[in-house]
């Protein structure tokens, strides 16, 4: 079975075909990144402009590297929540239209039911049961995956998103956007134990989690540094050539680079998210007793997490499924490889199909 896949709910356009759940015939992508760089983050109105201008034609691409024709596609798979409200309503308006036009079935999927999914295109002798990590941008849970299209959501934040923990810190160091991978790069070198950062424990579900409190703690000790810093730099600037004032932006930047160890911030930071995820999956596995381990998301490329879980498996004598970085983040292929088992367990839509901002991975009808 051959699914188109659509997937647009943030800043990346993505159409691939999928056979089977499991066999990537191509996955074709069109990054926004050197856009929204300009802004240290998405612009949602840039965001969906730039899916409307490229989704047509990414879609004859993905079915020309696929080597085969429009007649060939059995279904039309598309994210249609949760996600940028424009930005998800282009996919899932270019979906309807491509499904009524071939005269094939529309599937709706859930952005984090894909995630997921990802699992399968790295690993095509995963099946469920399984227990899956989902660390992304805007979400982080502990999913009990019972079958196919039958999930439990065991804990999760109750506040930040650990993608959104890592994305913030970085951006008030100035680091270049996306800011979670170039937190993770700057923190190799780091000593995560130089700044003790606070980890929070959640009343009423020891598997729930909560990183606003970290976040909060990385800001304050930045901005306090800075402060200090200018302060410091404007006393200098008085008593030497002029009137006091603020260094350029330049100077003042790689001054804060002296007084910050910003690797070891990195790396403490790092250490933070990692720990809380780690513990909670350790309790998560005990409880449900299950033998195998995903983890899911974007933040799923994060090199100290991917270390800490697999080190976390290896102890427990569990099996680890990791997807490869490629399907880490936003892609079409893993919402054709989710696709395929929503399509299997009769879950399709009409042509009333509406995009959500937000809507819950487990427990809703369209």
């Amino acid at each position: 079975m051959n699914i188109l896949a659509i997937e647009s709910s943030c800043d990346e356009t993505a159409v691939a075909v999928v056979r089977d759940g499991r066999v990537v015939l191509s996955d074709c992508i069109s990054s926004q990144v050197d856009i929204h760089k300009l802004y240290g983050g998405v612009v949602p109105e840039i965001a969906s402009r730039k899916h409307i201008e490229a989704i047509y034609p990414l879609a004859d691409q993905a079915l020309a590297v696929a080597g085969i024709s429009r007649a060939d596609i059995d279904a039309v798979a598309v994210t249609y929540a949760p996600g940028l409200i424009g930005a998800v309503l282009v996919g899932v308006n270019f979906a309807k239209a491509a499904a009524f036009a071939l005269g094939k079935p529309l599937v709706p999927v859930h952005h984090i039911r894909g995630h997921i999914a990802a699992n399968y295109l790295t690993h095509p002798d995963l099946e469920p049961p399984f227990l899956c990590l989902v660390v992304s941008g805007g979400h982080t849970m502990l999913v009990d995956v019972t079958d196919y299209t039958k999930m439990t959501i065991l804990g999760g934040t109750r506040d930040d998103a650990a993608g959104e923990c890592f994305d913030k810190i970085a951006r008030v160091l100035g680091m270049p956007y996306p800011g979670g991978a170039a937190l993770d790069r700057m923190s190799q070198t780091g000593d995560p134990a130089k700044y003790p950062l606070p980890r929070a424990k959640v009343d009423g579900n020891p598997l729930d989690l909560s990183f606003s409190g970290l976040k909060t703690a990385a800001i304050n000790l930045i901005h306090n540094t800075q402060q200090k810093l200018e302060s410091a730099c404007a006393g200098r600037e008085a008593t030497s050539s002029g009137p006091a004032g603020h260094l350029p932006l330049q100077r003042k930047a790689a001054a804060l680079e002296e007084v910050i160890d910003l690797p070891s911030l990195c790396a403490a930071v790092s250490e933070a998210v990692s720990s809380a995820l780690v513990s909670r999956t350790e309790l998560a596995l005990e409880q449900t007793g299950r033998k195998t381990l995903a983890v899911a998301g974007g933040v799923a490329a994060n090199s100290r997490i991917r270390t800490q879980v697999s080190e976390l498996a290896r102890r427990l004598g569990v099996r680890l499924c990791l997807p490869e970085l490629r399907y880490c983040g936003d892609n079409a292929a893993m919402i054709g490889a989710q696709g395929y088992y929503e399509f299997l367990a009769g879950n399709s839509a009409d042509m009333t199909l509406n995009a959500y901002a937000t809507k819950s991975l487990v427990g809703e009808s369209l």
